[in-house]
């Protein structure tokens, strides 16, 4: 007796009853680009009011932002081309350190450092526990254009260091101790550091 054909297999769903995304194949030529972003430029390739963007800096095609920096920040910002890099790097779940050098206006006290690396809590919750210190004035490029300091009112360097990636969070951290940042760099995401480049500079990382 002949046997009835089997019906054709459906993909897997996900509880939303979604096919199962398959993970995009790795590129053959990965690359992981760490780029001095100036002041003042969002971190995208494109913009519909002509502001500055990384087209102005960068011009390597297939690469795109591993996370962001916002527009009134400095500073490392890790590019590539790889989308399962991209993740590692951006996924809160690994708890990827990120170093900022923020100038803060005031003079921290030990209660506000203390604060900040208890992990003050925000209108959106509490954050986890930051490394905070207070550092010398480190020798950066000018800014353009220039920070704005109101006169009388002295300000303090901070090197702080947080695993979470939440909207302007350190800005908000030093904010809620009583800190506002005046100036934000990052220097370092994991182990890759922005080390000698200038602002619109860029280089690319070993593999």
């Amino acid at each position: 007796m002949a046997q009835r054909p089997r019906p054709p297999q459906r993909p897997r769903q996900q509880p939303t009853g979604k096919p199962r995304r398959q993970p995009a194949p790795p590129p053959a030529n990965p690359q992981l680009i760490a780029l001095n972003k100036p002041f003042d430029v969002l971190t995208q390739f494109t913009d519909g009011q002509g502001r500055a963007t990384l087209k102005d800096f960068i011009d390597v095609p297939g690469i795109y932002p591993a996370g962001r920096l916002d527009r009134d920040s400095e500073g490392l910002l890790l590019l590539t081309n790889d989308g399962q890099l991209q993740a590692r790097i951006t996924d809160p779940k690994h708890k990827l350190a990120k170093t900022y050098w923020a100038q803060v206006e005031g003079e921290p006290s030990e209660q506000q450092l203390k604060q900040l690396r208890d992990g003050p809590i925000l209108n959106d919750g509490p954050t986890r526990p930051a490394e905070v210190e207070a550092i010398t004035e480190p020798d950066l490029w000018p800014r353009n254009p220039p920070v704005r300091f109101r006169q009388n009112k002295p300000t303090s360097w901070l090197a702080i260091t947080i695993r979470e990636g939440r909207n302007r969070q350190v800005r908000r951290m030093t904010a809620a101790v009583g800190l506002p940042t005046l100036r934000l760099v990052r220097v370092r995401i994991g182990d890759w550091q922005l080390a000698e480049l200038q602002p619109g500079q860029w280089r690319e990382l070993p593999l």
